[in-house]
């Protein structure tokens, strides 16, 4: 039987088994086991039929060391998750932070279908391992997609996170504390789950056991596709508690999407800031609902401004799909891809509209730069920095720049050089001690004439404006 049409008896089941069992249980017992039987045999198969596409990822890298140990700033690290094959060619997704920082990473292949079931014994033999490319990350969403060689794998297709409801069955794969190929069964508990009121990255909320190793790998519903990827959990204990998270199949195919591409994620904008409609707004500003999203403010010069729309129109809907709150749409055009042009129904006062408006690259990511470092090469321990030469590709995604050279501060190690100055990812270093700042080798051959409690004054570009950071070098 297929997968999709076995799974469609399952809540079938269930009810029958435990009304037969109900009714007593002594008129026909056997009838209700065989229906238990019948679900059980329901998983098993979902299992084998996920199972073979789940694989175990294996990072070497280099991370922040012991705080309380001064002569490490960075220190290698190993780390391990899982992660799941969505292109038959080789091309894995799996978690950022299972690969944050790698110099080295592999994926143990499991055992193939054909294997498994010419193995008579319980202990399957060991699967393949093999070297995998890092393609592209994404920290906002801590996405990941790697690239191994290797054809005519076993894929999984992503479904439509979308339609997800609370109370649907899931079950998460993965390698929890580095037990390969591990299965574990449980609910949607919730569908949007946020943990900042304005984050616009979304969490499927699920009570299928996930611990620490679990990241990466695939939560898939009753038919075998991927509804999102297991990434966090809540914990008191730093075991499964019932409360795991993983990141929409949507979110997780844009993200893929885009990194198979451009190698990057490039988010989008309009320019608009949006609120959820309270009832005294609706009282005050004489609106004509209730409920929605208002917009109260549109940035000049944006593409909302260039498209018309105004403080104080109300969104009816994105497309098709009505907005009910701030939230919802701020989840909505976080997925929509640069370039793209979205269709809003707006009501102004009694005249409802439709805009469309293109949806261009937000400019004030930088944690877009991170994927691009590694914390050997990139490293400024004095400064406490991941820095990285102004190419011409970096200089495309950073518009504003006020000269033509300078090194970019990608990412932020372990120390700071001073308790008095602070690095932000995206600050462009210019200058130090008024020598011009043209490349990352010459950043750090510069930061080599720095003695232990000399005076540095370094010239910096911080969104668009020019400042300087001054400070004594400590050591």
């Amino acid at each position: 039987m297929k997968i999709k049409s076995l799974f469609l008896v399952l809540f079938t089941l269930l009810l029958s088994g435990s009304a037969l069992f109900s009714q007593g249980d002594t008129k026909d017992p056997k009838k209700a086991m065989e229906a238990l039987t019948r679900l059980s045999d329901s998983f098993e198969a979902l299992s084998a039929y996920v199972s073979p596409s789940v694989v175990q990822v294996f990072s070497l890298g280099y991370g922040p060391g012991d705080a309380s140990t001064a002569s490490s700033i960075i220190a290698p690290r190993r780390n391990s998750g899982s992660g799941v094959i969505l292109d038959a060619s080789g091309y894995i997704v799996t978690n950022n932070h299972v690969v944050e920082g790698a110099t080295h990473v592999e994926v143990l292949l499991p055992v193939s279908r054909q294997g498994r079931e010419s193995s008579r014994s319980i202990l399957k033999p060991a699967g393949e391992k093999v070297v995998a490319k890092i393609v592209g990350t994404d920290v906002e969403t801590d996405i990941a997609v790697l690239k191994i060689e290797r054809n005519n794998l076993p894929k999984l297709p992503l479904g439509d996170s979308d339609q997800l409801r609370s109370g649907q069955v899931v079950m998460a794969f993965g390698s929890p504390l580095g037990l390969e190929n591990s299965v574990s069964m449980g609910i949607v508990s919730s569908v949007a789950r946020q943990f900042r009121p304005e984050d616009p990255v979304v969490y499927i909320q699920t009570d299928a056991p996930i611990n620490p190793g679990n990241s990466g790998g695939p939560l898939v519903d009753t038919e075998g596709r991927v509804v999102g990827i297991n990434t966090l959990i809540l914990s008191q204990s730093g075991g499964s508690e019932g409360l795991g998270f993983a990141v929409p199949a949507n979110i997780v195919r844009n993200v893929y999407q885009q990194i198979l591409k451009e190698g990057r994620v490039r988010r989008g904008y309009i320019g608009v800031k949006a609120q959820t409609v309270t009832q005294p707004m609706a009282k005050v500003m004489n609106l004509s609902q209730d409920y929605g999203v208002i917009l109260s403010d549109v940035y000049p010069g944006s593409p909302a401004s260039l498209a018309g729309l105004k403080p104080g129109d109300v969104i009816f809907a994105i497309g098709s799909k009505l907005m009910e709150n701030g939230r919802q749409f701020n989840v909505n055009l976080y997925q929509k891809t640069v370039g793209e042009k979205v269709l809003l129904e707006v009501l102004r006062g009694s005249e409802r509209l439709k805009v469309e408006v293109e949806v261009i690259e937000r400019d004030d990511d930088p944690g877009r730069f991170s994927a691009m470092v590694n914390g050997t090469d990139n490293l400024v321990p004095r400064l406490g920095v991941l820095a990285i030469d102004i190419n011409r590709r970096v200089e495309e995604m950073l518009p504003n720049l006020r000269k033509r050279f300078g090194v970019l501060v990608a990412a932020i190690s372990a120390e700071t050089p001073s308790e008095d100055v602070q690095f932000f990812p995206g600050d462009v270093i210019y200058s130090i001690n008024n020598a011009e700042v043209t490349s990352l080798k010459n950043l750090q051959a510069e930061m080599a004439k720095i003695n232990a409690g000399d005076p540095v004054v370094i010239q910096i570009q911080r969104g668009r404006q020019l400042q300087y950071l001054s400070f004594f070098i400590e050591k």
